[in-house]
């Protein structure tokens, strides 16, 4: 059986990587079974199968929130991030930006057993910032 969730050889990467790449197929799979169970529900007429598949996408919005978790502790600047905008009120794009900053100040690398690249802040190539540069 294949494994397409690799972009590198498996059997080249780390193990700790490898976990890392699975969880992250995980959180993609219960955020697709969340919208699929969204649709579902707003069809659904039967009162009875809208009350199942209710306590079914709870499940699914636990285990997407676990996966989470596992993910935003193994790595500390995605969790600095998810910090800065999750939960807060106002604008959404403004707290990414402003806890995309932060973190880019903090430096380290991005993913879990990743060395730092380039020799700017944060594994930044140092090349500046595209944001605000639109197609």
């Amino acid at each position: 059986m294949g494994f397409d969730q690799y972009h590198e050889p498996p059997e080249e990467l780390p193990a700790e990587t490898r976990t890392f790449a699975r969880l992250c197929a995980s959180l993609t799979e219960e955020a697709e079974a969340i919208g699929w169970y969204a649709q579902r529900l707003a069809v659904e007429k039967d009162p009875e199968a809208l009350a199942v598949m209710a306590n079914a996408v709870g499940e699914e919005y636990k285990h997407f929130s676990m996966d989470l978790e596992f993910l935003l502790r193994r790595t500390p600047e995605w969790q600095k991030i998810a910090e800065g905008v999750l939960f807060q009120p106002g604008d959404i794009v403004a707290h990414g930006d402003t806890a995309e900053e932060s973190a880019e100040d903090d430096g380290g690398p991005p993913v879990p057993g990743a060395p730092a690249v380039g020799g700017g802040v944060g594994g930044s190539l140092g090349i500046g910032s595209l944001r605000g540069t639109g197609l």
